[in-house]
């Protein structure tokens, strides 16, 4: 059997979910909210990827607060509408497709907030412009002549910890099954961890253990409210010699495991426009390899992934357990359904699209014949 369509139980203290198949969605930011609230875009996108054949879902990268999202249209949830709003598209969603488990990101942009959005430069924005007040574990910008962020407090920092528990909560509340922490791609619990952004002199910075002291602060907060899964997306390495790398990623994740991390997304870089990023096929996929043998943790591979074949000899050789997909399910929604004929699986799919397979695909579906009228 293929190993990319066997099941896959993510075991959890607080309770498991099983996927019946290694396909995930990797959150992608689509800056499409208006003031953090959900839109019909998001109705249109979240119904096409869970009708991409994955077994799981996870929703971009949703701000714990205004001032953290990355743009002025980045979705959101921290209050009773952007919750109203995101549950109603949500819901509307999942009615529209078949049962599939549906994870949420959440994160604070730090230093990395009030920006544009890609295709309008993806600068820092001034006030004039809806820009906004960003803040980080120390007074370093991202780029060299952009205004600093005001290195956080103490107080502040309780206070941000407290809205990664809420935002949780209110996941929690609208159904959705899985939560991952968005420590990786430069943003706020990254920038604690990565000493290009985090040169605090207190019990925050400095040390490997007081660098990761804040993530792992806000990681347990959140495991101690949220019953389903709970993960973390690191970025393990920053691509800058002297810098974060793998090795302290995997004393990251050995603690993350010791507090209940139920699964750890391996990405990399965004700390700094001085990475030196060797992109390429699986460019990625060794970061992940190493933290899962040397933490035995439900590792997730994501990054240039293409292939049915690629994603299940990732699987076949044990440098993963899931394998996370983003612009490759753009490129091909049904991204799903090919790599299950190409390999001899199954997937979810509504019935809307049974007939729709080619006669020698036919039992992707499950399905041996369905009538015509």
């Amino acid at each position: 059997m293929s190993l990319l369509f066997s099941p896959y139980t993510l075991s959890s203290p607080k309770g498991g979910l099983t996927l019946s198949n290694r396909i995930v969605v990797a959150p992608m930011c689509q800056y499409s909210a208006d003031q953090g609230l959900a839109t019909d875009w998001h109705l249109a996108h979240w119904t096409s990827l869970l009708n991409s054949g994955s077994a799981l879902v996870t929703l971009e990268a949703t701000a714990i607060s205004a001032q953290g999202r990355i743009t002025p249209n980045c979705l959101g949830l921290w209050d009773d509408a952007t919750e109203a709003a995101l549950a109603d598209k949500l819901h509307r969603a999942r009615a529209n497709a078949p049962a599939v488990a549906v994870c949420i990101q959440i994160s604070h942009a730090g230093r990395k907030a009030s920006s544009a959005t890609p295709w309008h430069g993806g600068q820092l924005l001034s006030p004039e412009q809806g820009g906004w007040s960003t803040v980080g574990p120390s007074a370093i910008p991202q780029l060299e002549g952009e205004v600093a962020p005001a290195a956080l407090s103490l107080a502040q920092m309780e206070e941000i910890k407290q809205q990664f528990v809420d935002t949780a909560l209110r996941a929690k509340r609208i159904g959705i099954e899985a939560v991952e922490l968005h420590a990786a791609h430069g943003y706020l619990l990254h920038q604690f961890v990565s000493p290009v952004s985090n040169q605090r002199t207190d019990a925050y910075g400095g040390s490997l253990e007081n660098r990761i002291r804040f993530p792992l602060e806000v990681f347990k907060a959140v495991r101690a409210v949220f019953d389903g899964p709970v993960g973390v997306r690191v970025s393990a390495s920053d691509w800058i010699d002297g810098a974060w790398d793998v090795a302290q990623t995997t004393e990251l994740a050995l603690q993350l495991k010791a507090a209940g991390c139920d699964f750890i997304h391996v990405s990399s870089g965004g700390i700094s426009p001085k990475q030196q990023i060797a992109v390429g096929p699986n460019y990625q996929v060794p970061f992940a390899k190493a933290i899962r043998a040397a933490t035995g943790m439900t590792t997730t591979a994501v990054g240039l992934i293409t292939s049915p074949q690629q994603a299940e000899d990732i699987l076949q050789a044990g440098d993963a357990d899931l394998i996370a997909l983003a612009r490759a399910l753009l490129y091909k929604p049904r991204w799903g359904w090919e790599a299950a004929a190409a390999l001899g699986g199954t997937v979810p799919a509504s019935p809307q699209y049974w007939r729709c397979l080619p006669r020698e695909a036919a039992s992707v579906f499950g399905q041996v014949k369905v009538g015509q009228r």
